[in-house]
């Protein structure tokens, strides 16, 4: 119940950010996400936790993430100026690849969890972005989305390399 009401939560900030209202964007983001953080704890807590659970919160992270570049891309695509749509996409492929490279170590049975901007850093930028651009602060979003495509990029390399000396020399599994 907490992934799916994050998740809600979550759609619901992409669609204030597509109408431009990035304070309580921000605001919901912060909201949404936290309780979305709780969930993989709460189920281990309560002995509830399952491995479609794991599955499951996983996805629904990458949608939560997903509904809000979306949200923003709609505000910005009226724009004449492509920076912020490439930011963008940029920002959400690198967002993808950081959980995908962690996803396959875990498949050759590398635990993973180093990086230097993981899901928490991630939502937390996200949030201060469209906080400070609600507050006023012009183009605070998209000095928010070149940190966030090159943060998220830069820590997919990071486990990428991380990979490949965790099992050079090995065969392959």
């Amino acid at each position: 119940m907490l992934t799916v009401a994050g998740v809600a939560g979550n759609v619901a900030a992409g669609v204030l950010a597509a109408a431009g209202e990035f304070l309580a964007a921000g605001i919901v983001v912060l909201a949404a996400s936290s309780l979305d953080m709780l969930d993989g704890a709460l189920a281990r807590a309560t002995g509830q936790a399952t491995a479609f659970g794991s599955v499951f919160d996983a996805v629904m992270d990458r949608v939560s993430e997903a509904a809000i570049l979306f949200g923003l891309l709609i505000y910005y695509s009226g724009s004449d100026d492509r920076t912020e749509q490439i930011l963008i996409f940029a920002a959400v492929v690198g967002s993808i690849l950081v959980s995908y490279v962690r996803a396959r170590a875990e498949i050759i049975g590398l635990k993973l969890r180093e990086g230097l901007f993981t899901r928490a850093p991630r939502v937390l930028l996200v949030s201060a972005g469209l906080i400070v651009e609600g507050a006023g602060v012009e183009h605070a979003v998209t000095v928010m989305l070149w940190v966030l495509a090159l943060a998220a990029g830069a820590t997919a390399l990071e486990r990428l390399v991380l990979v490949w000396a965790k099992t050079r020399g090995e065969p392959e599994r």
